[in-house]
């Protein structure tokens, strides 16, 4: 899985911490969301679901296959 985050889209909810603090962490200035492991093990896929599924504003996106792959 490879993640990502539109940093441009991020407004500082938090909830993908939340969902995914092994995966995802925030900047202390601002809020945004920094992907701390933008390709987590496996173990970990379950939790960034649910992260870009809370995501109020669809800033986080990933692949199982690279980006052309399934989402």
């Amino acid at each position: 899985m490879l993640t990502r985050v539109d940093s441009e889209r991020c407004i500082g909810s938090g909830m993908c911490i939340l969902a995914a603090g092994e995966v995802f962490d925030q900047r202390e200035d601002d809020g945004t969301v920094v992907v701390l492991r933008p390709e987590p093990p496996a173990d970990t896929w379950d939790a960034v679901r649910e992260a870009a599924r809370l995501c109020p504003t669809a800033a986080i996106t990933f692949w199982t296959d690279g980006p052309s792959g399934t989402r």
